[in-house]
């Protein structure tokens, strides 16, 4: 008996199932073309089923076991989702709805780095890598980047990173300095200043000693401390003219030199000649210098 109650109740489930599927609308098919849709909320619902199949394939492919092949295929098929994704948000932007491409997910690498993806056509987002798809071969290359070099930096551009600072011409800007050296260079000066006092007093005492015929050796060497100043300066004068009269010795001329008379009459004499030769032929100067020989001439 209660065999036969369970197998009405299967026909009975069955048939209500049955009928409530009659009475459902035929599913409905994403249109193939984004264009083709008119109204903004089936356009945002296209969309939405376009996000909740990408989900599904994205973390399908996390299983690194599936095979290289398969996780290519599914890497292939999220991009193609994502692609028809950005038509669907590009109509929807036309229809008047909301922009959902300003907060679209950035591409990361293995680290979690955002990465530039190249995109040469310029429409939509370029090819990514998703899950298990960015440890296949060939393709950590394209996440790991190059080793930095290290450029060496010209003269040039060390020397562009100098300026007043670097020579001190502003350290007493911020007034730290000044602070800092205001009480050392009271107290060197007052130093300084009782020195002098100090051995001013011993010049006169020495002075003092000195004219009531009492002088002792403090007084002696106080005294005569100037005195051997001025001897070592006078020392080392007479040692500096000395080097500089043996650097320069006189130059002896052992020939006669002509006058200043003398050099302009040769001169005179050339230009004389110089003209002859110009405007003179060679035998009228030949007759002059036979002439002049004969006569004893020597000019």
């Amino acid at each position: 008996m209660a065999r036969n109650e369970e197998k009405a109740q299967s026909m009975l489930n069955r048939y209500i199932t049955l009928k409530a599927e009659e009475k459902k609308k035929p599913k409905e098919r994403r249109p193939y073309l984004a264009s083709e849709c008119r109204d903004l909320a089936e356009a945002d619902k296209w969309r939405q089923q376009i996000m909740r199949e990408i989900g599904r394939k994205v973390a399908e492919i996390q299983n690194e076991g599936l095979g290289e092949h398969l996780l290519r295929d599914l890497n292939d098929e999220i991009n193609k989702l994502i692609r028809e994704k950005s038509h669907w948000e590009r109509r929807i932007v036309e229809l008047g709805g909301p922009n959902y491409t300003k907060h679209s997910a950035k591409m990361t690498d293995l680290e979690g780095n955002i990465v530039d993806v190249p995109n040469p056509s310029g429409r939509g987002p370029g090819y990514r890598y998703f899950g298990a798809a960015k440890k296949l071969p060939g393709v950590r290359e394209l996440f790991e980047k190059p080793p930095e070099l290290r450029k060496r930096r010209t003269r040039y551009d060390i020397y562009k990173r100098i300026d007043a600072s670097y020579y001190g011409y502003r350290d007493e800007e911020d007034g730290v300095l000044l602070r800092v050296e205001g009480p050392a260079e009271e107290r060197m000066r007052a130093e300084a200043v009782a020195e002098w006092k100090r051995l001013e007093e011993i010049r006169k005492e020495a002075r003092r000693a000195v004219k009531s015929g009492e002088v002792v050796s403090v007084a002696k060497e106080v005294l005569f401390e100037e005195e051997e100043d001025v001897v070592e300066e006078e020392r080392k004068r007479e040692r500096e003219l000395r080097e500089k009269s043996e650097k320069e010795i006189e130059f002896v001329v052992h020939v006669p030199l002509p006058d200043e008379k003398e050099i302009e009459r040769m001169v005179l004499e050339k230009k004389k000649k110089d003209l002859l030769s110009k405007y003179a032929s060679e035998g009228l100067l030949e007759e002059q210098s036979e002439a002049k020989e004969m006569l004893n001439i020597q000019r």
